[in-house]
């Protein structure tokens, strides 16, 4: 195959995240955003060394697996890829890529032997407790939309009115807020030429309490009076309840949710939400699992985990990369002392709080990245909890882990494929896997979260 070629062919399986493999006449290629059983043409836009890259142009047939879709923006808004599936054909699916990936690192026999399959997520549909909506346009110079990206653009925005991974209250406020500004005609901020008001709105809602916080975030280009913004969402009918309305200043180059500075319009800047038993106070910034009822389904196969390792014996735990606090704090009960460290010092500062909170006087938080705040914690590990961010745990913090040679592990990963990247090394280092699992935290995308059990061969 050549760069340019357009080829016709049949996904025969996806990989994770979301790597289509497509087979035709003239070979094999990689395409995204193709489903089991599609047949697509593509374009080659990479080809080399037995390896080729395409770029999906149509599908030709749909998969027999194509069954339903309750989105009407799905294809258009670039955040669900399995929406057209079944749910219990999304968990197939996600189930192969794990089993796949482990097997690429312990062999089909030893991962048969320790991986436990997947669990769903106990709600399918509004299950998300966090979006981040962008401002924009759907196309060059049309009116005002507030939503998510368009599928492979960088500058389109589609408003997702009608999204079904939120509940109806992320709805009614999206319209509001969208209405709002396209009726006072307020610019939006251009990605391209750095100019403009309007950036994002980020909206998170507690599964459990119910409490609802909004920010709208913006430049500092223009100023406008938003109590009447405020008022106006307050007046909405809605299950939950705002609790807080926070106006966000961000003149970042980057498109990403940042503050340079916040007022609170209305309320206060955090809420409450609750997590097997635990309370949590969270704030616009603060981490938290975006799936509290599969995050209770994560955690739990995580402690049951820790505690077929831990022998009863009460030790000195390690929360490494511990965001918020709330691993360390489920393990606070088995532990002597847990040692939670997070890069994120606002999320320490949280964590330092819901323990309060939550009564625990037994957890420390440390404010650091990994790699240069090992070396300076007096007290050693008896046990082990790692979870990293998307790309893994550094290399240069992998081995001082490695060097302290405790004889039980567990990792979590939200990407399989950075996971067995570490897990190669750890097996190269006398450890071996005595359970795994995975749950799926985010239905109708390519995400999945993996749990692993690790034991130093003595």
């Amino acid at each position: 195959m050549k760069k340019g070629q357009v080829m016709e062919g049949v996904v025969e399986r996806v990989d994770f995240p979301n790597k289509g493999i497509v087979t035709g006449e003239e070979g094999s290629c990689v395409v995204k955003n193709a489903l089991p059983g599609q047949k697509v043409s593509c374009r080659i836009r990479k080809a080399g060394r037995g390896k080729a890259e395409g770029s999906l142009l149509e599908v030709l047939e749909k998969s027999p697996l194509e069954t339903e879709n309750r989105c009407p923006h799905f294809g258009i808004c670039g955040g669900c890829v399995y929406m057209s599936l079944p749910y219990e054909e999304q968990l197939r699916i996600k189930d192969g890529q794990v089993r796949r990936l482990l097997t690429s690192v312990l062999g089909e026999q030893k991962t048969e032997s320790v991986y436990e399959g997947i669990k769903g997520s106990p709600e399918a549909y509004g299950y998300r407790n966090k979006m981040e909506f962008s401002f924009g346009d759907e196309v060059k110079d049309g009116p005002l939309a507030l939503g998510m990206h368009r599928r492979g653009s960088f500058y389109d925005i589609v408003t997702v009115e009608e999204c079904q991974i939120v509940d109806e209250d992320y709805r009614k406020i999206l319209c509001c807020v969208r209405d709002f500004f396209a009726a006072g005609e307020v610019s939006f901020y251009h990605r391209l030429r750095h100019e403009g008001y309007l950036r994002h709105l980020l909206v998170r809602k507690a599964a459990k309490t119910g409490e609802i916080l909004v920010a709208l975030v913006t430049t500092t280009q223009e100023e406008h009076d938003l109590q009447p913004f405020a008022e106006a969402l307050l007046k909405l009918d809605l299950d939950g309840r705002i609790v807080g309305i926070l106006h966000t200043e961000n003149d970042s180059v980057a498109d990403v949710v940042r503050s340079d500075g916040t007022e609170v319009l209305y309320g206060q800047d955090y809420f409450y939400e609750e997590l097997l038993g635990l309370k949590f106070r969270i704030s616009q910034f603060s981490f938290f699992q975006t799936n509290t009822y599969g995050a209770e389904v994560l955690y739990a196969m995580a402690r049951e985990y820790i505690g077929a390792l831990s022998g009863g014996k009460r030790q000195v735990v390690y929360d490494l990369y511990s965001g918020t606090g709330t691993i360390a704090q489920m393990m606070a009960d088995a532990a002597g002392k847990v040692i939670g460290v997070e890069i994120v010092e606002e999320a320490v500062e949280a964590a330092r709080d819901n323990a309060r909170l939550n009564g625990l006087d037994n957890c420390e938080f440390i404010a650091g990245d990994v790699l240069e705040v090992l070396d300076g914690i007096g007290e050693k590990p008896d046990f082990i909890i790692l979870d990293p961010p998307r790309d893994g745990v550094h290399p240069k913090a992998l081995k001082k882990i490695l060097d302290y040679r405790v004889e039980r592990l567990v990792y979590i990963s939200c990407k399989p494929t950075s996971l067995v990247r570490d897990l190669k090394v750890f097996l190269e280092n006398g450890y071996e896997v005595v359970r795994a699992g995975s749950v799926d935290q985010f239905p109708f995308t390519g995400n999945v979260e993996c749990v692993v059990a690790l034991s130093r061969i003595k």
